[in-house]
């Protein structure tokens, strides 16, 4: 690991509360990592009845859509510009449902519920397929144990909480 302001190598140094955190000797700081934001969205219609799951390409799970927050961007201004790339839909509406750590690709991932326009599905580059489904067979054909399996969850449970 190398420092991102002067490029020194940087050693691990102990910090009360923190634990062995890297330290730029050059620059007499410590250098806390940095690791992607992204946005996890689980995908309704206007009416609320339907999830949209997508199959990414070269992999057979259904997973909720997401992308990274660009550099200077919010995931507010992440989530409209995501899902239009994804599936030339526009956002309507979000609510934030919570955030978790997403270990296999060290990103921190921020779940929302968003209500997505009506419109023509045309799907990015990154999606071999993606389709509506119902509250069950969201629940059945999202991938154990996953992330994406975790937001639904909280989504399915602010979406029963409204009716």
């Amino acid at each position: 690991m190398y420092c991102r302001d002067c490029g020194e190598k940087l050693t691990l140094r102990f910090l009360e509360n923190e634990g062995l955190v890297p330290y730029c000797p050059k620059c007499e700081k410590f250098k806390f990592p940095f690791f992607p934001v992204a946005v996890s969205m689980v995908v309704v219609n206007r009416a609320e009845n339907k999830i949209m799951l997508a199959n990414h390409v070269g992999d057979e799970d259904y997973k909720l859509f997401a992308g990274y927050i660009k550099k200077g961007e919010s995931a507010e201004k992440a989530i409209p510009r995501e899902l239009k790339e994804e599936t030339n839909l526009g956002a309507v509406k979000w609510k934030y449902l919570g955030s978790r750590y997403h270990d296999a690709k060290d990103i921190l991932m921020l779940g929302f519920l968003v209500t997505a326009e009506e419109g023509e599905l045309r799907l990015g580059e990154e999606i071999a397929e993606a389709h509506w489904c119902g509250y069950d067979e969201a629940r059945e054909i999202i991938r154990k144990n996953s992330t994406a399996e975790y937001f639904l969850g909280l989504a399915l449970q602010e979406l029963a909480r409204k009716k």
